[in-house]
């Protein structure tokens, strides 16, 4: 098939629910993707940080082909050696305290696991969440996620959710800690545009719930595994959570959630209780495995951390923009937040060979792989500055 034939087989025949560009991409390497032309374009969506070591990562690419010629899928009815090895895995880098852990197989899976242990564990019902959080879009991650545009065609959800302002500490004290099985958080709004909360935030919230009874779950599906700097982001703030989702770059590129979870909130569980047949496969379990390794080895929170430095002050050079509202960064999570709507900065960005993400009406956001260097980091953010000067001047000539 031609390039068109793909775009008009996926225009008919799947379900409308995807903003689409123009572009059909055949393969990856790094943080280069190309098309069927074999142009070369910068990937800073990184598939909405799923790619979290960069396209076709050699030794993702390995673990994966090694286990597929051995067994690919294995129920948790029964043991596996690649199973086990990933939870080995996980537990050296898992938060104090959260030593168990349920496999599924995307964000949204690991959240809901949470709400219903959250409930099992306490007895409670309500759930406490935060305006611009995003959680997922199955029912019950979709009722602790905040935005009417996705909640609204599809209530009622679960019932019992409350929405405090983030990052407004002084309104904590309005919110029903004492009636809720859990406070849902995430250390860094992703989905909002990468609105980190201010300092103390967080500490608060976990004070009110270790009060209260409320258990506090921290949803690193978008800002865990090294992005911001550290291999959790919420250790920027000091908490301790009583659960942890993640997912996305967990296996990098292989469909993997899991959620962490205190040995103690673990005892509450009961044969049966949550289960899914492919959870804990064994091909996701290897490419975890592999992607584990690579951040540990190669010291990927440090190689973040730095390179978040250069990001923020590449983002800072575009202040002489008419157009430029505020940039925002913790180590390779990043966001430009615009005076105007973001579609033209992001179509000249495609055109010059630049794939972005996007939050709101007026957000460019970026998650770029933690493997990209310097120098690729430099060319992206160079023709995001070359985008951004563009739709300056259509904005100057039209107004």
């Amino acid at each position: 098939m031609n390039d068109s034939e793909i775009m008009d087989v996926e225009d008919a025949l799947q379900l409308h629910t995807y903003h689409k560009m123009r572009l059909v991409l055949e393969k990856g390497s790094g943080v280069y993707v190309y098309d069927r032309s074999g142009r070369r374009y910068i990937d800073f969506m990184a598939a909405y940080g799923v790619v979290l070591l960069g396209h076709s990562n050699p030794a993702v690419v390995d673990a994966v082909k090694t286990q597929a010629e051995k067994l690919i899928s294995c129920h948790s009815s029964v043991y596996n050696e690649a199973r086990a090895a990933c939870l080995s895995r996980l537990a050296k880098i898992s938060p104090p305290g959260l030593s168990s852990f349920y496999f599924s197989n995307s964000g949204a899976e690991a959240v809901e696991a949470a709400m219903k242990l959250a409930r099992r564990a306490t007895g409670r019902v309500g759930f406490i969440s935060f305006s611009g959080g995003y959680h997922g879009k199955t029912f019950g991650a979709l009722s602790v996620t905040s935005g009417l545009k996705y909640r609204k065609p599809f209530e009622p959800l679960v019932q019992g959710v409350t929405f405090g302002e983030y990052g407004d500490e002084e309104g904590l004290d309005g919110l029903p800690f004492s009636d809720s099985a859990a406070v849902i958080v995430e250390p860094v709004q992703g989905e909002s545009g990468v609105k980190i909360p201010p300092r103390g935030f967080l500490k608060a919230v976990e004070k009110r719930c270790r009060e209260s009874g409320c258990l506090l779950v921290v949803d690193e599906i978008q800002s865990g595994l090294c992005r911001t700097g550290k291999m959790w982001a919420h250790q920027h703030s000091g908490v301790k959570p009583d659960m942890l989702t993640v997912a996305k770059g967990l296996g990098g590129g292989i469909p993997f959630g899991v959620t962490m979870v205190a040995k103690r909130l673990a005892e509450h569980v009961e044969v049966g209780d949550h289960t899914t047949t492919f959870g804990g496969n064994p091909l996701a379990c290897a490419a975890a495995s592999a992607v584990i390794d690579y951040l540990l080895k190669n010291r990927v929170a440090e190689r973040a951390a730095g390179l978040g430095e250069v990001f923020g002050k590449r983002m800072l050079e575009m202040k002489k923009s008419k157009i430029y509202r505020e940039s925002r960064n913790l180590g390779l999570m990043a966001a430009l937040e615009l005076r105007t709507r973001f579609n033209g900065v992001l179509e000249e960005a495609l055109r010059l060979g630049l794939i972005t993400l996007y939050s709101g009406r007026n957000v460019v956001r970026m998650l770029p792989p933690l493997t990209v260097s310097e120098e690729e980091l430099e060319e992206g953010l160079g023709l995001l500055s070359k985008a951004v000067s563009k739709a300056e001047k259509d904005v100057s000539s039209t107004s």
